[in-house]
């Protein structure tokens, strides 16, 4: 009997996505095949503590639990080998499993947002050597900083809808000339956002400028980096694309945010939001948004999975590329696997997918030589 692959299930993290991760960590963990993979779950406090063989559901009932609280203030000591030939992550310490012989064979970092999505976890991993799901350190920053992004988005000859980022220190100093500029440039409505983060944790549309100032202070106090977008009256579209070098784009959804836009409440609070796929657009639209998805994915570098969302002006049937996401959500009504299931791809297959990908990436890699 071959022997199953051990999947670090890494979640949580030090994000305000915190949550959305556990929920997706416990949906992950329900799909694995269980015939192929053992799965060691290691959860991340909002502190940044890591827990070994603390399952999603039991992590979310402790930070909920606030007698319980103190008693994830313990880190547990992780260190990882740098043997090619091994790739493993050892524990100091940890649970019966990983004590047996500590091994983790593939890493699966369902991080949302900072300290996770954004390379710095994948820059952890890389130096180590040890397999992970996911794009690597160039592509994760890249997918994650919104402004870095349609920056080079606009160089390939993407169409992205205009916009203007500011660093919180100018917001501070100069709250009036920047006003002023966002007026006079983008004018109203227009759409406020920290530049690294993701499920629209933090993002505001502002009608005026009492709502501008608003908006532009609730997302300075999740980054260091605002981004400010010109409103365009528009349809929202997801495309999800799966591959390394030779990337696959799904079939084309759309989002029916319940709310006037698709805020964090509309995603995952009143459960009113609709999914729609495939979406109800003409095929031409639908095959220039699979192409611009798979471009967007090998323009930054991508590797193994990415949504990319989309505009579709409605006046004009312009489609305008908004943002990639480099770990979208896995909850039961995340949009990337079931773009993957109503493309012939179910769940169970598409994570099984992914862990080939990790690996075939990987074994890439060690074709680099790192000495003279």
């Amino acid at each position: 009997m071959q022997k199953k692959l051990r999947i670090g299930l890494v979640f949580g993290g030090r994000s305000g996505e915190h949550e959305i991760s556990i929920a997706s960590a416990a949906s992950i963990m329900a799909h694995l095949d269980r015939n192929r993979y053992e799965v060691i779950p290691i959860a991340i406090t909002k502190t940044g503590s890591w827990l070994l063989e603390m399952p999603p559901a039991a992590l979310l009932a402790a930070e909920q639990s606030v007698e319980q609280t103190a008693s994830l203030s313990t880190s547990t000591a992780v260190t990882l080998t740098g043997d090619p030939s091994l790739r493993r992550l050892i524990p100091v310490q940890g649970g019966a499993q990983l004590r047996e012989n500590g091994i983790v064979d593939v890493i699966f970092p369902v991080l949302h947002g900072t300290y996770g999505e954004d390379g710095t976890l994948q820059g952890l991993l890389a130096m180590a050597n040890v397999p992970y799901v996911g794009c690597d350190v160039l592509g994760s920053a890249l997918g994650m900083d919104k402004e870095k992004m349609k920056m080079l988005f606009k160089t390939v000859g993407l169409p992205v809808v205009d916009f203007l980022t500011y660093r919180r220190h100018e917001w501070e100093r100069s709250p009036e000339t920047i006003l002023n500029t966002i007026e006079q440039s983008l004018g109203y409505p227009c759409f406020v956002k920290p530049t690294n983060l993701g499920s629209s944790v933090g993002i505001n549309k502002a009608h005026d400028r009492t709502e501008l100032a608003h908006a532009i202070c609730v997302a300075a106090e999740y980054d260091r980096k605002i981004i400010i977008e010109r409103n365009i009256t528009c349809r929202e579209l997801e495309c999800a694309v799966l591959g390394n070098d030779e990337p696959l784009a799904s079939v084309v959804g759309e989002v029916l945010a319940s709310n006037e836009f698709y805020d964090y409440n509309a995603k995952y609070i009143n459960n009113q939001s609709q999914l729609i796929i495939p979406a109800d657009i003409p095929q031409a639209i639908a095959q220039e948004v699979r192409r611009q998805a798979a471009q967007a994915f090998l323009a930054l570098d991508l590797s193994g999975l990415a949504r990319v969302d989309f505009f579709l002006e409605k006046e004009t049937n312009n489609v305008y590329l908004n943002e990639v996401n480099t770990m979208p959500g896995f909850t039961r009504i995340s949009m990337y696997p079931k773009l993957w299931e109503a493309s012939g791809l179910p769940y169970t297959q598409l994570l099984d997918r992914l862990i080939e990908l990790a690996l075939e990436r990987h074994t890439d890699k060690q074709r680099n030589r790192t000495s003279l």
